[in-house]
């Protein structure tokens, strides 16, 4: 599976990766989605399974060759060299990056992907020309990825971003950190389907509001710390759950936060929705190579 060698950088392979789906399509330099496929992540403790799920998918596009580098966004945390998802706990200090690049022969840029999600705002979406905002997917899990002065926030060990894991709810619900009262364990779609007995599809209107109060206030603290009034939403949860749960979650947001410099917080879902996280991906590689 190695790289043809055509010098081609117009078009990036982009992956995202989370604990529910794996998807992958090849992108041009406008944001256009050329061809694209999903496939359910492997519930498994085989980290070989998964990976091998990954190159399969890959295949299946065939785009291997046709560009000079892959754009990844994975769940976290991980470090420079290797992935640890929460919500795929197969992989566990799993050297992604350099996995890929031997199996492909190209070059591969790695980094989470709510990160990856912002970046993609910051390129192709509503964040174009906003110094100031956050990106945040909420669906298996919850993350986001932060712009400040115009730059996304890194953090010292590169893992800047981990709204998820903010606590909302003192002594609240375990979460899979090892914490408890996070904002993942009351408003992730795994989260929804412990409180709710069902899929996170069928939850109930209790459930969401429920969700929708966590998530405004983790938002509100967001917007207090960083004096950012602008969030962007992907994710199947927050696009599943529709308009008028994104606006119940800026209600809350808002009614949390009363110091005059963010009471006009704004929650919105991000401009290409459900295709966001995958061009997010391919706005990472784009980034990473100058263009």
């Amino acid at each position: 599976m190695a790289n043809s060698g055509n010098g081609e950088n117009t078009r990036c392979l982009a992956i995202d990766i989370g604990g529910t789906k794996i998807a992958a399509a090849l992108v041009s330099v406008s944001g256009e989605i050329l061809a694209s496929h999903r496939v359910l992540t492997p519930a498994t403790k085989d980290p070989e399974v998964i990976f091998s799920t990954l190159i399969d998918l890959i295949d299946l596009i065939d785009v291997v060759g046709r560009g000079g580098f892959v754009g990844v966004g994975c769940g976290g945390p991980m470090d420079e060299q290797t992935v640890s998802p929460l919500n795929i706990p197969a992989w566990r200090h799993f050297p992604l990056a350099s996995r890929l690049r031997s199996e492909l022969g190209v070059e591969v840029f790695l980094d989470n992907d709510a990160k990856a999600l912002a970046i993609g705002e910051a390129r192709f979406g509503y964040g174009v020309g906003l110094d100031d905002f956050v990106a945040m997917v909420v669906s298996t899990g919850v993350g986001g990825g932060i712009y400040s002065g115009g730059r996304l926030l890194q953090g010292r060990s590169g893992n800047a971003g981990h709204i998820g894991h903010l606590q909302v709810y003192p002594d609240g619900n375990a979460c899979s950190c090892g914490a408890r009262g996070c904002l993942e364990a009351h408003a992730s779609g795994l989260a929804i389907e412990r409180l709710s007995h069902k899929s996170a599809s069928e939850a109930s209107g209790d459930i969401k509001h429920e969700a929708a109060v966590a998530l405004g206030r983790a938002i509100a603290s967001v917007a207090s710390l960083l004096d950012i009034e602008d969030f962007f939403l992907a994710g199947s949860v927050a696009l599943g759950f529709g308009q008028t749960f994104i606006d119940e979650i800026q209600e809350v947001a808002r009614a949390n936060h009363r110091i005059d410099f963010a009471t006009s917080i704004r929650v919105r879902p991000t401009r290409h929705g459900s295709n966001s996280p995958i061009l997010g991906a391919a706005a990472l590689g784009f980034s990473r190579v100058g263009l």
